[in-house]
């Protein structure tokens, strides 16, 4: 066995977080460290990207603060992750969504799965049933 294979496999503290990918939204809660005392803080936005793959994996979270967006790099092992709590499952087509970055107001909104969901059951159109009904098959199968 390879001895960087062992290390991580045995010696990296692993988290229990829930599944998350691109397009979701996430609340991150976290400590922070001022001097002698310790707080809990929690950052929420929108998963752009999650990247590398074991002990090194990291994830990148986007909000909106008034009309500034602040992005904040993650690792998926920091022993300062408390939990993640998964607001909304987004549909997205990329495992990247940087194109986010460039939109605006309601062009930088992501569909939910549950509005899929809405959309199938009260519409009567063949062919908008046959679409949504493929988007939730895609999303089933992510």
């Amino acid at each position: 066995m390879d001895l960087v294979q062992y290390v991580n496999d045995e010696l990296v503290a692993k988290n229990d977080l829930p599944d998350f990918k691109a397009g979701d939204t996430i609340t991150v809660y976290y400590t922070i460290r001022e001097g002698a005392k310790t707080r809990t803080q929690f950052f929420r936005g929108t998963v752009i990207q999650r990247r590398g793959s074991g002990a090194t994996e990291t994830f990148t979270i986007r909000k909106m603060s008034g009309n500034v967006g602040v992005e904040r790099v993650m690792p998926i092992n920091s022993p300062a992750i408390e939990k993640i709590e998964v607001n909304k499952r987004g549909v997205v087509r990329r495992g990247r969504i940087f194109y986010l970055r460039a939109l605006t107001g309601k062009k930088a909104r992501i569909k939910e799965r549950s509005h899929l969901e809405r959309i199938y059951t009260s519409t009567s159109n063949k062919a908008i049933r046959k679409r949504v009904a493929f988007f939730m098959w895609l999303m089933a199968n992510a």
